[in-house]
């Protein structure tokens, strides 16, 4: 091999390992509105699955509740996506070797064991009950409402779409109807009993106990339940301030 080609090629190896060593970009938490909590890493129809982002403390990322609401984005429409956490998970990054339990209180694991909250994830899969189609200009130039649809949108978020928490505006606007209850009890893959109770539980409480409102929800239960009483019975016991 001659001179010339050796050193080609051992440029071309320095300008590789120099790319590969470049640090990614840091993106900074206090620039996150506190609402961004995740990010999508999986998407389908009917589901995404988010991570969420790492505290700036020692400290474990911040589980959302069951039955919780959440928002992503389809940039592509411009449609905001709606969904309801269904389960959560928190486990190590490394998929060969699982964590053990080390006898520590939270203290102790800062003090002694710092790397450990590196070592974890969370992450949690959402059901997707609905959308909000971008805002459109009529012809006088007035912005139309907002307008919000109860069915799976066209499209999911995509992959590495911010995830947020919902404001509780904007859960009380959504639930002014209650068709995605359908949406909810088809999930295949949900408890989807517990899942509707924890989701009603929710908006009931934010509605500070609107006792019309609930009437109206177990009403479209039982529809949906086709007079099954003893589900819809257990579901509404779930359901308290």
């Amino acid at each position: 091999m001659s001179y010339e080609l050796k050193t080609t090629q051992n440029s071309a190896l320095k300008t590789h390992n120099s790319a590969m060593r470049l640090p990614l970009p840091q993106f900074a938490a206090q620039n996150r509105p506190s609402s961004h909590i995740a990010e999508v890493i999986e998407t389908a129809t009917t589901e995404f699955l988010a991570q969420c982002l790492e505290p700036e403390n020692l400290s474990f990322p911040v589980m959302p509740p069951f039955g919780s609401w959440v928002k992503s984005i389809d940039e592509e429409s411009g449609n905001q996506i709606y969904a309801v956490v269904y389960h959560a998970t928190t486990s190590p990054i490394d998929s060969v070797h699982r964590a053990r339990a080390l006898g520590l209180s939270l203290q102790d694991l800062r003090e002694q064991q710092p790397q450990i909250f590196a070592m974890l994830k969370t992450e949690f899969r959402a059901a997707i009950v609905g959308f909000q189609a971008p805002v459109a200009a009529r012809n006088g130039g007035a912005a139309e409402a907002a307008r919000v649809y109860q069915h799976l949108p066209p499209r999911p978020p995509q992959i590495h779409q911010a995830v947020h928490v919902c404001e509780v505006a904007e859960i009380l606007h959504f639930s002014e109807t209650l068709d995605f209850l359908r949406t909810l009890l088809q999930m295949p893959s949900a408890p989807v009993d517990a899942l509707a109770a924890a989701t009603i539980r929710e908006i009931y409480q934010l509605r500070q106990a609107d006792r019309a409102w609930l009437v109206q929800a177990g009403r479209s239960l039982s529809l949906l339940l086709k007079d099954d009483y003893d589900r819809l019975r257990i579901i509404l016991s779930q359901i308290h301030i």
